[in-house]
């Protein structure tokens, strides 16, 4: 068996949007294609919404009618902890030959909010509702506690890894 890893540096994460993003995701991008050990270039493609819309979505997909903080539409099934490569989803590549692993919608102004409620700064909120969307497009989740553990330990040591904190104000 050929290892296709060996050798090959980490892959390439990119955000797609037709929206101004509040603040550059570079390094975030690269710290979970690092950290998930992912060799393809991959895509995801991301919206920032109005409460309105994020509260059709959320009432539309998952039934539940209030405004949230951020959507995952994962593309993927069963990709959690896998290393993706190119030619083994060759039907789910965007026009620059990313496989496209999802969408995800975050809402600004309730991040705004919930950045004042937990005392630090609207770049660090957004940023994690970004890289936790970016998980669950990925496989992650937290509906059971392991999972959950498993989910937050990721994304806690990316934002260390960036240097985003939950004290920075």
């Amino acid at each position: 068996m050929i290892d296709k890893q060996k050798d090959k540096p980490f892959g390439k994460l990119k955000i797609l949007t037709d929206d101004d993003l509040p603040f550059n995701f570079d390094e975030l991008c690269a710290a979970v294609m690092k950290r998930l050990s992912q060799v393809a270039d991959i895509s995801v493609e991301l919206s920032f919404v109005s409460e309105e819309e994020i509260r059709r979505l959320n009432a539309d997909f998952r039934s539940i009618d209030r405004v949230t903080d951020v959507l995952s539409f994962p593309y993927l099934d069963k990709i959690k902890g896998k290393i993706l490569f190119a030619d083994e989803y060759s039907d789910d590549l965007d026009e620059d030959g990313n496989i496209l692993i999802g969408s995800l919608c975050v809402c600004l102004k309730r991040a705004e909010e919930q950045a004042k409620e937990y005392g630090h700064s609207l770049k660090r909120e957004v940023t994690y509702l970004v890289l936790h969307g970016i998980l669950h497009c990925f496989g992650f989740d937290h509906i059971e506690k392991d999972d959950e553990e498993e989910m937050s330990g990721i994304a806690d040591e990316i934002m260390k890894e960036i240097k985003i904190t939950r004290e920075e104000a």
